[in-house]
């Protein structure tokens, strides 16, 4: 399965057969945790944890948002400067390659017992867990509170190409066409999940760089303990640089703050310049 299939294919899963994952797809997860890596580095660590053989007293529980799942994958950091976007990253790889093994999942950064959970990994100081997913094989039939959130996230309806890039400036929308090698790493942006599905990123195009903007929602109230669009930020650079990887283009990821935003609102993040090859 390429990256384009895994994102086409991912979709949150709340509903989980009770069942153990199989030894082998549990080995393939643990390998892939232990050696995923974000673009800036920041400190953080992944680890499984079962239901069945949690630390004592340890409270897992998903306030009724999850059921079934007897696994997850439980994200740890140390906050410092980038850690947000660094994550948004690595877990978004996390939730590909358990996607590309048929599994399910579902990211969860504030409907979790955090202190359960962490109490169960055994947080060191400093530390602090962001963000969990189940991990398993999806359920035949979505329970009640499942099909709630689906009616109600908005997950199938994503902003139009003109929303969310431009062309030099965010005075031009940018259309299909002009994205050149672009095109299809920024449809996967596009189709990326975002916290409340509120899309924060913007992407301004100047020839081979996408400059990548915030976008904060005025009424968007962060409760979760972080800043969860920086995550965001995150997953969208995820989805760019892997559908990139897979087409055969490489690049690197810069400051290169092209001063100017649409309002103040709005803030720079990082930018995207490609390496041109033979390929272009």
């Amino acid at each position: 399965m390429n990256i384009k299939q895994a994102i086409l294919l991912r979709k949150s899963i709340r509903t989980y057969k009770n069942e153990p994952l199989s030894k082998d797809l549990r080995d393939k997860l643990e390998d892939y945790i232990k050696n995923v890596k974000g673009p800036f580095g920041t400190n953080m660590r992944f680890m499984m944890i079962d239901t069945d053989n949690a630390v004592s007293g340890a409270k897992l529980g998903t306030y009724g948002v999850i059921s079934g799942a007897r696994t997850f994958i439980c994200a740890v950091v140390e906050p410092e400067e980038r850690y947000e976007e660094n994550l948004g990253y690595a877990f978004e790889k996390i939730i590909l390659y358990a996607t590309s093994l048929g599994l399910g999942t579902c990211w969860l950064g504030g409907t979790f017992n955090r202190s359960g959970f962490s109490d169960a990994a055994g947080l060191k100081d400093k530390e602090f867990m962001p963000v969990i997913t189940p991990v398993g094989y999806p359920g035949e039939k979505r329970s009640f509170v499942d099909q709630v959130f689906v009616m109600t996230a908005g997950s199938r309806t994503r902003k139009n190409w003109s929303e969310l890039f431009f062309d030099k400036s965010f005075d031009k929308p940018l259309n299909e066409a002009g994205a050149e090698h672009f095109r299809e790493a920024l449809e996967m942006v596009r189709l990326a999940p975002s916290a409340s599905n509120k899309q924060p990123w913007r992407i301004v195009k100047d020839g081979d760089i996408l400059h990548f903007f915030i976008k904060r929602s005025v009424a968007y109230k962060n409760v979760v303990g972080f800043d969860i669009q920086r995550l965001d930020m995150g997953i969208a650079m995820c989805h760019l640089e892997l559908t990139m990887n897979d087409l055969g283009y490489n690049g690197d990821w810069l400051d290169i703050d092209p001063k100017f935003s649409s309002d103040k609102n709005t803030g720079y993040i990082i930018s995207y310049k490609l390496k041109i090859s033979e390929n272009s």
